[in-house]
């Protein structure tokens, strides 16, 4: 029995009221508010948080494979699995992939995954879908477009959620697209697009699982269904033959459209509430269509813990203005940035570093039992040298003992915080605050780690780990 084992999610923090796009614009604004990465988060942070939300209470060593699915990846030639496996200290000997350039890149990755286990190849393999767009500024995009992170650990034991059938087609369709050198996604006439590419392969999905495993509509809990937006999502509700009762809420007025994340995301929100027994339709699109009929099990009740989607987005703050918005996704530079001597990064000293730097490792001397972070060859106390075991941090919870705020510094968001974050096991480390208001910051607080984008130097984004306040 192949399925679901688990499941995660991830919404920044941070949410931009659509009426500020409208003020800053002069123009009509859609209701509610959309989901926005913070200055220091990208597609390969958010993959990794919503994968800290699934793996919670999962061995780590039992996962034999990971895939990043995005169209937003901070690479064209660079594999992102590799990154995200490394920040959440897999083991090595595992297979890891990108699925990119299509909207359908999350459920094409949880298709391959499920091959993967149904073949024997795997027995556990994590599925990671993020993204993080940008729409052309004053257009009905930048006001849609949001960011988010779903994941999924599909596996043959424990499984929570089963798979019981799939149904699949492509089609060459020219709706929305960017090529290698564009910044914003283009798209051709709505009507078009809506009839015989949304519409059209939408209907031909359904159609296709629902014949070919002999079943009606009626027969689904709940139906899961992508679509561009809110009143698309409407009307697709009656042409599909389901009851307004049974499609899962697509979260347009409380979270956006996250692109290849965002089938993914409403089916983690759907599971949230499943009950044991419970069918639930679910498709994407993209390119074409995937279709998957899943079936709830008794084993749904173990992954209840999970903040998931539901619990990221009852989190949040929301940004003051529009400007704000544009700083954050840096759609403009800073005269004090521009005359800011350029930072310098050698991919020998990340090589070198990766198990602190990615993995969050502590050195643990043996002899004493003491922690050191960032790793130390001679202990402190009992002077023991070159007789430890790295231990890893970045699932560990503390308090901020100590904190200063540099308004000097160059940062996306001033001014700098840095901070002394004391771990559970008695180990501090010392890195940067995010997520936070300089005001709230006080001795004593909780801290949780995050793994975040902290500058980019040498043609390539560097991460590093930073505390946050615990959401």
């Amino acid at each position: 029995m192949v399925g679901i084992v688990s499941y995660g999610g991830y919404v920044p923090l941070f949410r931009l009221n659509r009426a500020d796009i409208g003020k800053a614009w002069g123009g009509p604004a859609r209701g509610g508010e959309k989901a926005v990465a913070n200055f220091d988060e990208d597609s390969v942070t958010m993959a990794v948080a919503a994968a800290m939300d699934c793996i919670n209470g999962i061995d780590r060593e039992t996962i034999d494979g990971l895939y990043f699915a995005s169209t937003t990846s901070p690479y064209r030639e660079k594999q992102c699995a590799a990154i995200v496996a490394g920040a959440l200290d897999l083991r090595r000997q595992i297979f890891s992939g990108d699925f990119s350039a299509s909207l359908r890149a999350g459920t094409i990755a949880l298709k391959a995954a499920v091959d993967a286990v149904q073949s024997g190849s795997a027995k556990k393999v994590l599925v990671t879908a993020s993204d993080c767009r940008l729409g052309v500024p004053r257009s009905e995009f930048e006001q849609d477009f949001s960011d988010g992170a779903a994941a999924l650990i599909i596996g043959d034991s424990d499984v929570a959620v089963t798979i019981e059938g799939s149904y699949s087609h492509t089609d060459e369709f020219m709706d929305l697209w960017r090529s290698q050198e564009d910044i914003f996604v283009k798209s051709w006439e709505d009507r078009f697009i809506l009839m015989h590419g949304y519409g059209d392969n939408l209907r031909e999905a359904v159609s296709g699982i629902i014949k070919k495993y002999n079943m009606t509509p009626k027969d689904f809990a709940k139906a899961v269904y992508y679509a561009p937006d809110a009143r698309r999502h409407r009307e697709m509700v009656r042409t599909l033959g389901f009851s307004p009762e049974q499609v899962q809420d697509p979260m347009f007025d409380r979270l956006g459209h996250t692109g290849a994340a965002f089938s993914l995301m409403m089916l983690v929100a759907a599971l949230e509430e499943a009950k044991a027994g419970d069918k639930i339709l679910f498709v994407s699109y993209g390119d074409g269509a995937d279709a998957f009929i899943l079936q709830a099990t008794e084993q749904i009740e173990r992954s209840r813990d999970r903040k998931g989607v539901k619990g990221h987005l009852q989190s949040k703050r929301m940004l003051p203005n529009y400007e704000k918005y544009v700083s954050n996704r840096e759609l403009m530079v800073g005269k004090e940035a521009q005359r800011r001597p350029a930072m310098v990064s050698y991919p020998p000293v990340l090589w070198r570093d990766r198990h602190w730097v990615l993995s969050l490792h502590a050195s643990k001397c043996r002899q004493c039992g003491r922690l050191f972070f960032p790793p130390q060859r001679v202990c402190l106390y009992c002077q023991a040298k070159d007789d430890f075991e790295e231990v890893r941090l970045s699932d560990r919870k503390g308090k901020l003992f100590n904190f200063c705020k540099d308004n000097l510094a160059l940062s996306g968001d001033p001014p700098t915080i840095l901070t002394q974050v004391h771990l559970d096991g008695d180990v501090r480390v010392y890195c940067q605050m995010t997520d936070r208001d300089p005001d709230e910051v006080e001795v004593g607080m909780p801290q949780e780690m995050t793994f975040r984008r902290m500058h980019e130097a040498g043609g390539y984004p560097n991460y590093f780990w930073k505390s946050r306040p615990v959401r």
